[in-house]
């Protein structure tokens, strides 16, 4: 059973594995809010997943450690998994799509984790996993659904309340609920006047489903950026925690999420990847309206964004927030036309990144163009004032 007494005492022997990671101020961020990040992107191995691979591992018995451990990860648990039991001094196979990136799989290896690469997804990989647990007797570290894992993923809750006095929210990630598990439960035991709100992603609304038809619930597929909660069931232990201590979850979309990964870049200079974002994107899309004026804190459960990924995201990211645009515009095949374009967005204050011209087609005048213009910008105001400063010049915006 999960107590607060098993969270302190995970807290303990943690102390021994992990950083006890900061909590910063993020003023920037917003004006409505009063914003603060508890920085697990910082953690060992760049995720919260250490502390509750690292707890578990360290309460099996002899023999199990003998057989030692098997888990199923594309990702932050199986570095956890992999860092936790080398520490221990315990062999680990972490069993991995093939498709995983190879970024991650390296950084398992490097953990000290043999790798077994799994033709197919996620659940070809989970069992795969189950398979050779069954043929050689390892143990199973789930992600999630496991009390000794979410007691040690409850510590970020008893780190967050010494941390941060006065605090009135805490928002945390969402996938399969180990995370939200721990945190609620350890926070609502010592204060219960502390909300402690979920964020899942659009794309991947598990445990929202679940709690609100108060059944577990399976998806048939997921579909997000932010890989570390693209979960199609939460546990059956986390459902329970969730449904009794979490005061409720958001969802927010990809787009939400690539323009809140591009805010902590540019305003915190703080590189999150998807999931670890969740939090900040449900703060800054106004899903949370109630804490306006509050002291929040945003758990960042992870930095492990994938590199290959993170120019379209920051792409995606300032399409979001207004920071770049494009305009389709119908032109007479002219001299001049381009010049008194650009002229308009100069004056503006517009950056013009980027030109593509064409010939008009079968419907248009036998002597018009097409112009699709690539411009940085500073907000939707400016793209708004762009706009409407080429309409009054004549210019059709299509």
């Amino acid at each position: 059973m999960l107590t607060l007494e098993k969270i302190k005492h995970a807290s303990e022997v943690l102390k021994e594995a992990i950083h006890t990671t900061d909590v910063i101020s993020a003023s920037k961020l917003s004006a409505e809010y009063e914003i603060w990040l508890k920085t697990e992107n910082l953690q060992k191995t760049g995720s919260f997943k250490i502390r509750g691979a690292y707890y578990k591992i360290s309460q099996l018995s002899p023999e199990e450690k003998k057989r030692g451990v098997i888990a199923c990860s594309a990702g932050n648990h199986a570095q956890g998994v992999a860092l936790a039991a080398t520490k221990n001094g315990i062999k680990s196979l972490i069993c991995l799509p093939d498709g995983a990136p190879i970024s991650k799989v390296e950084a398992t290896r490097s953990y000290g984790a043999d790798i077994c690469l799994v033709p197919g997804v996620y659940d070809d990989a989970y069992n795969r996993a189950l398979q050779l647990q069954k043929e050689f007797g390892y143990t199973f570290i789930h992600p999630f659904d496991d009390e000794d894992v979410i007691a040690g993923q409850g510590t970020i809750g008893l780190e967050i309340l010494s941390q941060l006095k006065g605090v009135d929210a805490i928002v945390v990630p969402v996938g399969g609920g180990g995370l939200i598990s721990g945190v609620a439960f350890a926070v609502k035991q010592l204060n219960p006047n502390v909300k402690v709100y979920g964020v899942q992603a659009s794309g991947a609304p598990s445990m929202l489903n679940s709690l609100r038809d108060n059944t577990i619930e399976t998806l048939p597929s997921v579909s997000t950026i932010a890989d570390g909660i693209a979960v199609k069931q939460p546990g059956e232990h986390t459902f329970e925690y969730c449904k009794k201590y979490v005061d409720g979850i958001v969802t927010v979309t990809d787009d939400e999420i690539s323009a809140a990964i591009l805010a902590l870049i540019e305003k915190q200079k703080m590189i999150a990847e998807g999931a670890g974002a969740t939090p900040v994107a449900a703060i800054l899309s106004g899903k949370l309206p109630s804490l306006k004026g509050k002291k929040v804190c945003c758990l960042v459960s992870g930095g492990n964004i994938d590199v290959t990924i993170l120019s379209r995201v920051i792409t995606r990211g300032l399409l979001m927030s207004g920071r770049q645009c494009t305009l389709n515009i119908e032109l007479l095949d002219k001299p001049g036309q381009l010049v008194a374009v650009s002229q308009i967005i100069a004056k503006c204050g517009g950056n013009v990144i980027g030109v593509h011209h064409e010939r008009a087609n079968a419907g248009s005048a036998v002597n018009g163009c097409f112009l699709r213009i690539e411009i940085e910008t500073k907000d939707f105001d400016q793209i708004a004032q762009i706009r409407n400063g080429l309409t009054q010049a004549g210019f059709k915006i299509c």
